[in-house]
Parts: structure tokens; sequence; C-alpha cells
């Protein structure tokens, strides 16, 4: 039997895109012989469309494309994901994937585990399966599990039913997994473990197809594949990247002609294609095409900069500089060298002016009190007020900067710093970004050397440094590690070998800054452990971990 296996990114609601995309791969796997085309989770309506599920013309739509599509399905079968109505008791949707043959749909296998945890909150809407249930199709037995169905052993948690030993037990010959499984640094090698123990178990082949794409915050990086009873991946198709391949499924085993493996990529490199490619579908999705920043001549501007140049393009990206009278020297002609090095168009606007007429309009309400943080707050806004002027005048799209070390412990300005529309690097460690620096450095060459050795500096006030107000980066991050992905509390973290006042202080910062971080844009997901839905904290508790 010959399979396509098509690795495709998907808009959410856009049904006609959707299924002109799917019907498209179906009519040109038909001509070049394939039996059966599998397609990603919930790939009809894209995944996940969370509330916009509450409304009855989008599950009305949703089922109607699924309808359209099977019509393609003439002398070929096709697996497509979608939503449809309950038949049965209990929540209104069921997520399925739907078999196709002879122009209609054959057969609904509803999925059995829906995930609630972390980004996931599919049994807020979704009934799960009661039983699995196999598909014959040219003297092959097909099992259908989707995405988590596979993963009944591989969380914080063990599920109590598990889909793939159903379709063991009811004969299954194959396993078809069709997912949408989010990207974050380390998924693929926990991927290959889930797979290869189901596999290990069962002695069944997997079929893994996973979408690619960027939906709000959540990154897709597809990496489908193909894993045979003996353990080897006989085909990985790219990250980030949309792929349409043929294999064959003879005598147990899946093969194919020009084996397309991407195994072992550096993280460092992989972090940089997500993140590049997170930018560049988000402004396709939302319609963008230009963008801009503010321009400090720091390193997390630069890298952000940089981002923005390798997914949109030089002319699309306007730099501003807004030198203050903290601004070093250096940190101006570090941020024009920078521009020139990528070719992005700059302006410069100093904030003298600005920043002056707002301390003079509050001098009298200041007057006698110590300058301090709400003065260098000032600073922040007045760039944040520029920046968002031009954003609104010329239609640029503002890029947020601020690193996750930052976002973590506060150090950001509510309506300064953290304004923008889309925060690229939210989830990188601020040690992170001197390493994704050091790898383009070397690379590409464009970012200039003294912006990566020189010590961090929010520039706010006379000869200030990150250090004066955090401890080390390398210090906070691994504090911040422990306490964020690997949810350690105090003593536990104490243990790893850092200091009690340094792990107190760093977690009271945290937990003091979850008002700011409700009012963040949406982060780029790349960690386990993301500032946003993934993690749900109360703003208003006591609470010490």
């Amino acid at each position: 039997m010959k399979i396509t296996i098509a690795q495709l990114n998907f808009k959410i609601g856009d049904f006609e895109g959707n299924t002109s995309k799917i019907a498209d791969v179906i009519f040109n796997a038909k001509r070049q012989g394939s039996d059966l085309v599998v397609f990603s989770e919930m790939s009809v309506c894209g995944y996940m469309p969370e509330d916009l599920l509450d409304y009855p013309y989008f599950i009305e739509k949703c089922e109607q494309s699924l309808e359209v599509v099977a019509q393609s399905c003439q002398g070929i079968a096709a697996i497509v994901g979608g939503v449809v109505r309950n038949p049965n008791k209990g929540r209104l949707l069921q997520n399925v994937a739907c078999f196709m043959n002879n122009g209609r749909i054959e057969k609904i296998i509803p999925k059995t585990l829906l995930p609630t945890y972390d980004v996931f909150t599919e049994a807020r809407y979704f009934e799960p399966a009661r039983e699995s249930s196999i598909i014959e199709f040219q003297g092959v037995k097909i099992g259908i599990a989707i995405c988590e169905d596979l993963w009944d052993q591989y969380n914080d948690f063990e599920y109590t039913t598990s889909p793939a030993e159903q379709l063991k037990t009811l004969g299954a010959d194959i396993i078809i997994n069709p997912s949408a499984s989010p990207f974050n640094l380390g998924k693929q090698s926990h991927r290959n473990r889930v797979f290869s123990g189901q596999v290990n178990r069962f002695k069944i082949p997997v079929l893994y197809v996973n979408q690619v794409g960027m939906h709000t915050e959540l990154l897709f990086d597809g990496s489908s594949k193909a894993v045979n009873p003996n353990g080897d991946i006989s085909i990985q198709l790219p990250e980030f990247e949309e792929s349409v391949a043929q294999l064959e499924y003879h005598h147990g085993y899946f093969s194919v002609e020009n084996s397309n493996l991407t195994i072992g990529t550096d993280n460092v490199a992989l972090l940089h294609k997500a993140l590049v490619f997170g930018i560049r579908d988000y402004f396709q999705k939302m319609g963008f095409k230009k963008a801009v920043l503010g321009a400090s001549g720091g390193i997390d501007s630069a890298l952000v900069q940089h981002l923005a140049v390798d997914a949109l393009g030089a002319e699309n990206v306007l730099a501003v500089l807004m030198p203050s009278r903290f601004s070093s020297e250096g940190s101006v002609s570090d941020a024009i060298e920078l521009s020139k090095n990528l070719g992005n168009e700059h302006i410069i606007l100093p904030i003298e002016d600005v920043h002056s007429a707002y301390e003079g309009s509050l001098k009298p309400i200041f007057e006698g009190t110590e300058v301090g943080l709400a003065e260098e707050n000032l600073q922040a806004r007045s760039r944040a007020v520029l920046l968002m002027a031009i954003s609104n005048k010329k239609g640029n799209i503002l890029l947020n900067t601020s690193n996750k070390s930052e976002m973590a412990v506060g150090y950001s300005t509510l309506y300064g710093d953290l304004c923008g529309s889309l925060s690229v690097i939210g989830d990188v460690y601020k040690t992170q970004v001197y390493a994704l620096c050091e790898y383009l450095h070397s690379s590409q060459g464009k970012i200039p050397r003294n912006i990566i050795e020189k010590e961090p500096s929010a520039e706010l006030r006379p000869d200030q440094k990150d250090s004066d107000s955090l401890p080390l980066y390398s210090i906070l991050d691994g504090i911040l590690r422990l306490y964020i992905e690997e949810k350690k509390g105090h003593n536990e973290i104490v243990m790893e070998g850092y200091d009690a006042a340094v792990v107190a202080k760093v977690i009271r910062m945290v937990n003091a800054n979850e008002y700011k971080r409700y009012q963040a844009p949406p982060i780029l997901r790349v960690s386990t452990k993301s500032f946003g839905k993934g993690r749900v904290m109360p703003l208003v508790a006591t609470y010490e971990i």
C-alpha cells in the first residue's frame, strides 16, 4: 500500500483555504499512485480553534468542509482531521479523524485522550471516545490514534486508558497518528522516545503526521515520521516546512525510495529556525508585511532585529534608535552598525525633548521626592509612545524585545518596553540570547562583536548595569529554569547548589510580577513552560513555593 503523508500549514477558520489545500494534495497523490493520504489533526479547521468551537456556524462549516473533502476521494482514500457534533450524551463536540473513500466519509474515529494540561484545553470542548476501532483497507487493519492517544504513558501522569493497547487487541497492523503537536526545544527526542516506546510495546509500526504553523503563541514544527517495528525511523520530514512525501507499507514495514531524515539538529540552530518561522508565519496569517522595533544597541533588540530581517527581509524592518541623556555613544554606534550590516532602514529619534516634557508636566507632583524608578520608567514609556505612533502611522507591527529572564523577574516596564504585538524572545532566557547571537555572529557575521561582549544595561540612569539589580544571568537563568520549567520550590532549588537568599529573592520577584505578564504580548513558545496559556497563575494570591 502506498501512503502519502501531508505535513501542511493550516490557518484556523480558513475552511476554503484549508480544504483547497487538502484537495490539491489528494489530487496529486492520486496521480502519483498513492492509495491513502494522511493529514494532521483537525486539518480542515486548524488546531486549536478554542472558543470558536462554541459557535454553531463554525461547527457547521467544519462538517461541511469534511464532506467537501470526501468528494475528492475517488479512487483514493484519505484520513482527514476535523470537529463534528457528538451524536451521544456528553459534551457537544468530538475531535475526530475521518476515513474517506469512494467519495464519502466511511468512518469517523473520535479522539480518546483529551489533554488538559499546559497549553491544552481539549476536555473543555470535546467528548472522548469510549472505545477504539479498526479500519480495514486494502487488506491492512489500520488503527487511528489521534495525537495524545499515543502519549498515555509519557507525561507527568499515566492515563488509565491505552488506545494503542486497544488497537493491538483489535489486531491493528499499523497505527496512524494524526497530530497537532506543538514545538519546544527537546520535543523531538521526547517524541522519539514515545514512538519507539509504543512500537517496542506493541510491535506495530507507527505513522506520525504533524502539522506546521504558528497559532497565537504555539509553534508546530511538523517533523512527521514513520517508525518501524524494530524502532528504525524510515522517514522524517523537515522541521517548520510544508512537506508531502510518499512511502510504502509492505509486510509490516514502512519504506521509502529517498529517505529524508533530519534527526539531530543542533538546539541553537533549531531555536533560530523556530523563531524566524514564528515571526514569518504570524505576519503572513495576520496579513502584516512590515515590522518596527526599538533598537537600543543592546543584545536583546539586536537579536530580535536579526530574526525579523531573517523572517521578513531587510526591506520590511524598521529599527528606531531613541537615545536618551543616559545612552552611551557606543550603544548608538553599535545599533547603527547592526542596521547597516543587516541592510534594514533605521532612524534616530532622540527622546530628550519628550522625556523632559514629561518631567516638566510631572514636576509639581514629583518635586521634593528622590529620583528613582518612576523617572527611569518615563524613558521607557517615552520610547513606547514613539514606537506605537510609528506603528499606527506607517502600519509597521511593533515587535517586543524583552527576553524571558526579564519577563520572569519583572525587569521591564509596563506600557514601555513591554509594548508590542508579538513577543519574539519572551520564552528565550538571556543565556540563550547570548548563545543565539554567538551562533548568528559565527554564521552570518552581522551582529557587531561589541554588542555581544559589552555588559548588559537598560541605560536608564548613569552607569546602570543589569547586575545592579539582578544576579548574574548564568545564575538567574539556572534558578528560573528550575522554578518555572521544572516546578521546583525554594528548598529543592537550594539543594541544587544555589544560595538560599538569592533563590528566595528570585522567587519573590517572579511571583510579584505576575501582573505584568498578564499584560504582555503573546509570546512565541519554544520551551516546555512558557508564560501565557501554558503557565496560568493566580493574579491575586499569596503564596510562597
